[in-house]
């Protein structure tokens, strides 16, 4: 469980450092504007995205290698599920919005975004409680 913990923790402070930190202060430093904002945005959480795949991968087979219950399994697998319908339904959105805004049309505001961030912070909190399980 030791690398299902590991696993956990690094995708953990990632969402934590980009989600929570580094994308909303991208856009107070001198000089960015939105456009320039969106396009680092587009390939920082596309970077993230490939990263906590990745993550996420290493944390099934930890799982299958070494179970550590019911409850990583279930938790981990409610990352998973948040993860695809952020990559699947939430990103191909704000995805389409941002392209509109990157080509210079009047993009209409959306709360997209504001559902981004609560499945963030839901994954957020099942990801602590996948950590201190792993480590218990």
């Amino acid at each position: 469980m030791a690398v299902v913990a590991a696993a956990t923790w690094v995708w953990l402070g990632m969402v934590l450092a980009i989600s929570f930190l580094e994308a909303p202060l991208k856009f107070r430093a001198p000089g960015i504007t939105t456009v320039l904002g969106l396009g680092i945005g587009r390939l920082v959480f596309r970077a993230l995205n490939i990263a906590e795949l990745v993550l996420l991968a290493i944390v099934g087979i930890g799982l299958l290698v070494a179970p550590g219950g019911a409850g990583a399994v279930w938790l981990a697998a409610g990352a998973a599920g948040v993860l695809a319908v952020q990559l699947l339904a939430v990103r191909p959105a704000l995805s389409r919005r941002t392209a509109a805004v990157l080509r210079g049309e009047d993009a209409p505001g959306s709360r997209t975004h504001l559902v981004y961030v609560a499945l963030e912070l839901l994954k957020v909190g099942l990801l602590v409680a996948l950590g201190v399980i792993a480590l218990s």
